[in-house]
């Protein structure tokens, strides 16, 4: 018995012994698998920091170096900035999009007050070469379009608008090479396509919020520098700038004296530094706060003021008066306008900004007997009046390459009806008013700060199509960044 009840107790314990393995081995893989999901915030923390110091910060340092050494490098300065855009964006591309997308906001901000530099040395460059570097640097991360090629893959929503107007975009090339005007179609092509790829590789790598928080980090360094340097333009216009306003074929940009600059900044003309100052002063005034957004703040206003551009004033009107609209932004949205209003009443004030900036303020109430107004009734008038060349279009006619994608007529309508024919112009039109409306729609159906801020971003675009060209070059860069992409449904960062 004795021998028996041993036997039966140790085959109790090795039954225990099974049992227990088994549960230990079902357990295993569990907590193997909860590891993983533990570990996967502090690479995402890691990869944050290294977009901000691998964003903005080179890029600046480039132009920072080129601005010391550009006046000296001759002619040979012009290719070896294109090609410093190029290294610069690819160094930021490796850190990750929001990363390269500080990095092109830096260029565009400064590349012309480089080229200003260095034709100052080197003598006037009626091509502009120097600016097409922030365009290639847009085109670095292109190669991720290729994913568009696997007929498996679904389509984004977001590429609707950027094929329809790449399409409209292609065939106005394709008019300019039929005419022989070979220059007109490679500037056209690379300034109206380039902001069009790029806004297809944000459709596929970026996310809303981290692009926003990116752009809020470069603006709150650019804005103090365009803005003070802005007044020191106004007040004394440095030599590279008078040499250059004594060239450029830009009617818009004053006299080079002393008060009698319309400020332009380190950008190529009044409406390119207005526009980017209204979107960089809306970011930073929405998703900053304290004494910091106030310090980034108020040269630029002064700035903005100077620049005499009045559909980025009107821009930013509409922009602000969306948001209040929504219960998350109505709050700032209100304390924003009345800042501007006391800026605006200070400025004219003090005398030597005072007349310029009142008298320009007064144009707003004029109407129709503006002379602005007049004369963009008059384009209309002459489109009509062709033959058959306003229904087929004229394709790229660019009178100066070098002035940042500057048409010689004013607004989308005119540029698309002249570029494309009444056809084709109004299908280019179609598509900025299709990616409007999904801004404006997200908007009102998310009701996020980012989401309102990204809306009211495209009710002021919405408003400057009759009055600029928010396509080419660095507005095209910010309208189809901003609107078309970021207000969509979110998906997560790619790896």
């Amino acid at each position: 018995m004795a021998g028996r009840d041993g036997s039966l107790d140790m085959e109790k314990i090795a039954r225990r012994g099974r049992d227990q393995r088994r549960i230990g081995v079902a357990r295993r893989p569990q907590a193997q698998r909860r590891k993983p999901i533990e570990a996967l915030p502090v690479p995402a923390e890691s990869e944050a920091v290294s977009s901000i110091a691998r964003g903005w910060v080179p890029a600046l340092l480039f132009i920072a170096a080129f601005t010391v050494v550009g006046g000296f490098t001759g002619g040979l300065g012009r290719p070896l900035f294109v090609l410093g855009c190029v290294a610069v964006a690819a160094f930021a591309w490796r850190s990750g999009i929001a990363s390269h997308f500080q990095a092109c906001l830096v260029l565009f901000s400064f590349a012309p007050f480089v080229r200003r530099i260095v034709d100052a040395g080197a003598g006037y460059d009626e091509l502009g070469l120097m600016l097409v570097g922030p365009l290639i640097a847009l085109l670095v991360p292109a190669v991720e379009l290729r994913r568009l090629l696997d007929p498996k893959a679904p389509l984004d929503d977001r590429f609707g608008p950027l094929m329809l107007v790449g399409a409209c975009i292609l065939y106005a090339g394709v008019l300019s090479l039929l005419q022989g005007k070979m220059n007109d179609a490679a500037s056209g092509l690379i300034k109206w396509f380039s902001p069009i790829l790029y806004a297809g590789v944000l459709a596929m790598r970026a996310n809303r919020d981290e692009i926003l928080e990116a752009s809020v980090s470069a603006f709150c360094v650019i804005l103090p520098i365009t803005g003070l340097y802005g007044i020191l333009q106004y007040v004394d216009p440095q030599a590279w700038d008078r040499y250059w306003m004594e060239f450029a074929p830009i009617l818009s940009i004053g006299q080079p004296v002393p008060y009698g600059v319309r400020v332009f900044s380190t950008m190529n003309s009044p409406a390119s530094f207005a526009s980017f100052t209204v979107v960089g002063l809306l970011l930073v005034a929405f998703l900053r706060s304290g004494w910091l957004s106030l310090l980034v703040a108020l040269p630029s206003i002064l700035a903005l003021l100077l620049s005499l551009y009045r559909t980025a004033w009107l821009a930013m009107a509409i922009s602000l008066m969306f948001c209040l609209l929504f219960a998350q932004t109505r709050g700032k949205a209100q304390i924003i306008m009345l800042a501007l209003v006391l800026a605006g009443a200070v400025a004219v004030t003090i005398p030597p900004f005072s007349d310029v900036i009142g008298d320009r303020l007064a144009t707003l109430g004029q109407g129709s007997q503006d002379g602005s107004f007049q004369e963009r009734l008059q384009q209309y008038s002459t489109l009509w009046s062709l033959p058959d060349s306003s229904l087929i279009g004229n394709g790229f006619t660019v009178t100066d390459v070098g002035s940042a994608g500057q048409m010689p007529i004013d607004g989308m309508i005119i540029a698309c009806w002249m570029m494309m024919g009444i056809v084709a112009g109004i299908l280019c039109l179609c598509g900025f008013f299709w990616a409007i409306s999904g801004a404006v729609i997200r908007a009102l159906l998310e009701r996020s700060r980012q989401a309102v801020l990204v809306g009211a971003m495209a009710m002021g675009g919405l408003l400057q199509m009759p009055l600029a060209n928010i396509s080419a070059a660095e507005a095209g860069f910010l309208f189809w960044s901003f609107v078309v992409l970021i207000p969509v449904i979110d998906r997560g960062r790619a790896a």
